[in-house]
């Protein structure tokens, strides 16, 4: 990693650890916790207020999303799921009720402080079929096919090794296994200053990819149906999106792909405006 991306990475990470001690602290007051300040293309709200009420407020407080995961990725009781970049732990608590007893929802984030957050939220939400992992997304620390969804919540915009994670994502996955994130795209049009002149990267923008860059990364790693669809915009020819993609029944391990992102592509790192816990 070249010294620009470990930058990259610590500002991300402290911009995280920064809204998780927010919350944490802010759940001793009298009041409860204060959500972050996002604008209302992001946070909590994005989520239906029947979810909202049933986790902690912590959990809540600690959402930074661009959408809501969950809602898309059709989890089936008794799966497997991982949350890149999981934050305060709001995506794999919601998974967790949806995959059941039976099934076990992982969460992975590189955040000290997210990481400890998740896993009080964790304890108050008497989860018991939640795991959450210390790590990066561009270097997964799960053996490979053992999962059966990977979902994220605007977090994979601010990788600084877009096509590692495609790449990882990808051996995680059982064959037949779904892809199913919430992230910001750019419009094809636009180029990286465009990007970058429409919001910084730890706010989810100046690194994100654009709808052709998208589908060819998760393509070039060997995904299959491959469906970006716009929900709500961000900035100018930005926007919110449920991606989705599949991996293949039978599939041969690959090796990582070669893809370029554009030149100048700068956000990075497993936990950008995610919802849930941890950011090494």
């Amino acid at each position: 990693m070249n010294e620009q991306s470990t930058d990259l990475r610590e500002t991300v990470r402290r911009r995280y650890a920064a809204a998780a001690v927010k919350v944490t602290e802010g759940g001793t007051a009298c009041c409860g916790p204060a959500p972050v300040e996002v604008d209302e293309n992001f946070g909590a709200t994005l989520y239906a207020a029947d979810e909202r009420d049933a986790l902690p407020a912590e959990a809540v407080a600690a959402s930074l999303g661009c959408g809501n995961p969950t809602a898309v990725a059709e989890l089936r009781e008794g799966e497997r799921v991982l949350d890149l970049g999981s934050g305060g732990g709001i995506d794999v608590l919601l998974s967790a009720r949806r995959v059941g007893p039976a099934g076990r929802a992982y969460g992975l984030d590189m955040t000290e402080e997210m990481l400890a957050l998740a896993l009080a939220n964790a304890a108050r939400a008497g989860a018991a079929n939640v795991e959450f992992l210390k790590g990066t997304i561009e270097a997964i620390p799960l053996p490979a096919s053992t999962i059966d969804v990977v979902i994220s919540n605007c977090v994979i915009n601010l990788s600084v090794d877009k096509p590692a994670v495609f790449a990882e994502t990808f051996r995680v996955l059982r064959p037949g296994g779904r892809f199913g994130v919430s992230d910001v795209v750019a419009d094809d049009t636009l180029t990286t200053r465009e990007r970058a002149e429409r919001g910084d990267y730890v706010g989810c923008i100046a690194g994100a990819l654009s709808f052709a860059e998208y589908r060819a990364g998760l393509e070039a790693a060997g995904f299959t149906d491959v469906e970006i669809v716009p929900t709500h915009p961000v900035a100018d020819g930005m926007h919110s999106a449920i991606v989705r993609a599949t991996k293949p029944p039978t599939t041969e391990t690959r090796p990582r792909p070669e893809v370029t992102e554009s030149a100048g592509a700068c956000c990075g790192v497993d936990a950008c405006c995610g919802g849930d816990a941890r950011r090494t």
